[in-house]
């Protein structure tokens, strides 16, 4: 989220993408609502080194969030953990899904980063609703770093209440603005379990396809 330079900073909240800013990290569910949200953390600061200082990754490594437990994808398959989404700037958990990372990947893997970009799109539209609804974000905001969160948390409750009260507009999806890809930087290769458990997703998306998906292997 950009900010005007905050003073006696020096470089902490100036980003790789060369401007001022402070991170929102969010979560959202397949209606664009928000279901949780980190805002403040230094713009230099990487996704998932801001993602491992949230309460939300102390109660995934604890195994409190009361995530549902493991079921099988098909009939007689294996049990599958509900995982959370991620781009290639988080590291791979049990509970959280990031894509093969690489080039010269197989035509499995290829399609298992599309059909996780697919589902992964959702968050880049509740980025691009909140951006296009309340247009402050579209210039760097003006005051101080305790008021730019407070101005934050409070347009992503509105969000919700909005997307509540009025429903989905598809116009509002179109441009994200103010809100800027990840990178790579500071990400895990995570535990055999998960990387277990990424390939079995790879062969069920293989095994019952979407009719266009070979297009994009």
């Amino acid at each position: 989220m950009r900010v005007i330079k905050p003073m006696h900073t020096g470089s902490m909240y100036f980003n790789y993408k060369h401007y001022f800013s402070i991170v929102l990290l969010a979560i959202c569910d397949a209606n664009y609502n928000f279901l949780y949200i980190d805002v403040g953390a230094y713009g230099k600061s990487s996704d998932s080194g801001v993602f491992k200082d949230t309460a939300f990754y102390t109660k995934l490594q604890n195994k409190t969030l009361n995530i549902p437990n493991a079921k099988p994808l098909t009939e007689n398959g294996d049990n599958i953990p509900y995982v959370i989404l991620g781009d290639e700037a988080f590291g791979l958990h049990e509970n959280l899904m990031r894509p093969y990372g690489g080039h010269n990947l197989s035509s499995n893997k290829k399609i298992f980063n599309y059909r996780l970009s697919r589902a992964r799109r959702y968050i880049e539209c509740t980025f691009g609703i909140l951006s296009n609804k309340w247009r402050l974000f579209h210039r760097p905001m003006n005051v101080n770093i305790h008021l730019a969160m407070k101005i934050v948390r409070s347009c992503c409750i509105l969000h919700n209440f909005v997307r509540s009260r009025d429903g989905y507009s598809y116009e509002d999806t179109l441009t994200v603005t103010g809100f800027e890809p990840a990178t790579n930087r500071d990400r895990d290769r995570g535990g055999r379990t998960a990387l277990t458990n990424r390939d079995k997703l790879a062969e069920c998306f293989v095994t019952s396809p979407l009719p266009w998906q070979d297009r994009f292997a």
